[in-house]
């Protein structure tokens, strides 16, 4: 049984369904990524994963407890977030937005610990950003952001963190660190990855650097098919649920052979 099991389940709002019908199974130390078009529901799966919605029949257990009944302390001790956008209003350090990270392990007017500092500063070094301790959250760039959203997801200390297009805002250097970040997470402390990504290719980077690597794809509120990303991400596969003629291609690189899905034309 895996760490996140998704069984039977369907969201909607009102009458209209989001989505219908999930089966997954997503086991400890894997990166799991949720991709699909716009709409198909994978932030809303998130949602419901986190247990912000609820379903509207089916059920989500994290570990080996139903989300439904977890209050939220008690989900955020199993499964950390990271949003898809968000905002800085306030300059505060980032060691302070990391140490917010704390909050699931404290009292809700206790003031962070020594404990709870060393925890945020190491988790700060493991993402390589620890020069920013003291600098102002609305000072960092993008991609230095989503790192500190990382860190902060780590002082959390949780076995799952859980991802919603994370890399949707970055540059393509800050992209690849980010990714580079995660992998090295990953292999480091066995963290099961959820994330939801509108780019295949993520997949494939992370099936190539040898970490245990899953994909669902979703559209038409189900997931059309899942596996490995070399599984699921075929031209085929593209042209269905897309309408995009690709190529899928190979090449190496440090000795290791690496894929890529590659847009050719739309119809």
């Amino acid at each position: 049984m895996g760490i996140i099991n998704v069984s039977n389940a369907t969201f909607s709002y009102g009458e209209e369904n989001i989505f219908e019908n999930i089966d997954l199974e997503i086991n400890p130390g894997e990166v799991f990524c949720l991709f699909g078009p716009n709409g198909c529901g994978k932030s809303t799966l998130i949602l419901c994963m986190m247990g912000v919605l609820a379903l509207t029949d089916g059920q989500i257990t994290l570990g080996n407890r139903n989300v439904r009944g977890m209050k939220p302390p008690e989900v955020a001790r199993i499964a950390a977030y990271i949003p898809q956008s968000h905002e800085k209003p306030f300059p505060y350090k980032a060691i302070d937005i990391v140490l917010m990270g704390r909050t699931a392990h404290t009292s809700t007017f206790s003031p962070p610990t020594p404990t709870d500092r060393r925890i945020a500063e190491e988790a700060m070094e493991k993402v390589g950003i620890i020069q920013f301790r003291d600098r102002p959250y609305t000072q960092l760039s993008g991609g230095e952001t989503q790192l500190v959203l990382v860190a902060r997801a780590l002082a959390q200390q949780t076995p799952i963190l859980i991802m919603d297009e994370p890399t949707a805002h970055l540059d393509f250097r800050n992209e690849l660190n980010f990714l580079e970040a995660i992998v090295k997470l990953v292999k480091d402390s066995s963290l099961t990855i959820v994330m939801a990504t509108h780019f295949p290719n993520h997949a494939f980077y992370f099936e190539g650097t040898g970490i245990k690597s899953g994909l669902a794809l979703m559209n038409n509120k189900s997931i059309t098919i899942k596996g490995n990303p070399v599984e699921v991400l075929t031209e085929e596969n593209m042209e269905n649920v897309f309408n995009i003629k690709s190529k899928l291609i190979s090449y190496t690189w440090k000795d290791e052979t690496l894929k890529q899905i590659v847009p050719l034309e739309t119809f």
